[in-house]
C-alpha cells in the first residue's frame, strides 16, 4: 500500500524490504503499468513493477503475513499463483504460460 507522500518506486522498495528483507533503491525500480480487475465486486488496482537490482537474501520477515511465498525460476512456476502476481508476471512477460483472472493492463511509457 502506498503511504502518504511516498512515490510508487519508494513504495516498491519499502514493501520489498518489509516482506522479503531485500534492499533496493527507487532507481532500481521500473514501473511497468497498472492492472485493473474486479474480484467479488471489489475493483482492484495493482501497479506492476520490476526491481532490477537488490541486496541481501530473501527471507520470511517477522510479523509479515504474505502467505506461502517462494522464489521460482520462470520456467518452473507453480500452477497456483496469487492472482495479482500472475497478472503482473504476464504483463512483464506476455508469453509466460500462466492462467489467471483477466485484468486490464495499461503500460507506462518507457522513456
Amino acid at each position: 500500500m502506498v503511504e502518504p507522500g511516498e512515490s510508487l518506486q519508494e513504495t516498491v522498495v519499502r514493501e520489498l524490504a518489509e516482506e522479503t528483507g531485500l534492499t533496493a533503491t527507487p532507481a532500481d525500480v521500473r514501473l511497468l503499468g497498472t492492472l485493473l480487475d474486479r474480484v467479488d465486486g471489489v475493483v482492484r488496482l495493482t501497479v506492476a513493477a520490476e526491481v532490477t537490482a537488490w541486496q541481501g537474501e530473501p527471507a520470511d520477515q517477522p510479523g509479515e503475513k504474505v502467505g506461502d511465498w517462494r522464489w521460482y525460476a520462470l520456467d518452473r512456476l507453480p500452477q497456483e499463483l496469487f492472482v495479482c502476481s500472475a497478472q503482473a508476471l504476464t504483463a512483464w512477460r506476455p508469453g509466460l504460460p500462466i492462467d489467471h483472472t483477466p485484468a486490464h493492463f495499461t503500460p507506462y511509457e518507457i522513456a
